[in-house]
């Protein structure tokens, strides 16, 4: 899997399990979060075409997250939103503890921070993951992501937490 692949990205669903309210912007509005809903229903089954990377690390190959996510972002916004993005060194996946344990400096970290071209960022961090070797040239794969978006402006609107999973 190391190097970098043309990939499609397919929303095969999208759901409010807790309710509209929860995606209608800082007031809970039920007419924006059906709005939401609406256009998210328009690009089910839509396939949308970017670039990965993997890269080989001392612990195997792993995704250049950072390289990834602006390629997902942008693509899916249909043009360049992501200013950065850089690694966060949290407390459980830092730079301290790759390099002992025989990582380097350029590892990808599981915690990114993105800033986008507006007033706004993004923390997306590891939840689960898991893979299955299929044979000897397939395998599957899970990973479950959370990212938080806020505005960073003065902007008193509540951070936006999203739940996504990427299967392989």
């Amino acid at each position: 899997m190391e190097g970098e692949w043309d990939a499609v990205q397919t929303l095969v669903s999208t759901k409010a399990p807790l309710g509209l309210k929860f995606i209608g912007g800082p007031q809970g509005s039920l007419e924006v979060a059906q709005k939401t809903m609406n256009e998210q229903a328009k690009r089910i089954n839509e396939p949308v075409n970017l670039r990965l990377r993997f890269v080989k690390t001392h612990f195997g190959v792993v995704e250049d997250r950072a390289f990834n996510l602006r390629s997902r972002l942008d693509s899916f916004a249909g043009k360049s939103v992501v200013a950065s993005v850089n690694y966060a060194d949290v407390r459980e996946s830092n730079r301290a503890s790759i390099l002992a344990s025989g990582g380097t400096e350029d590892d990808p970290l599981t915690t990114t921070l993105v800033y986008f071209k507006g007033p706004a960022a993004q923390k997306t961090f590891v939840i689960s993951h898991n893979q299955d070797p299929l044979d000897s040239d397939n395998w599957s794969g899970y990973e479950l992501d959370r990212s938080i978006f806020a505005l960073t402006n003065n902007n008193i609107a509540p951070p936006v937490t999203t739940d996504t999973e990427v299967i392989y």
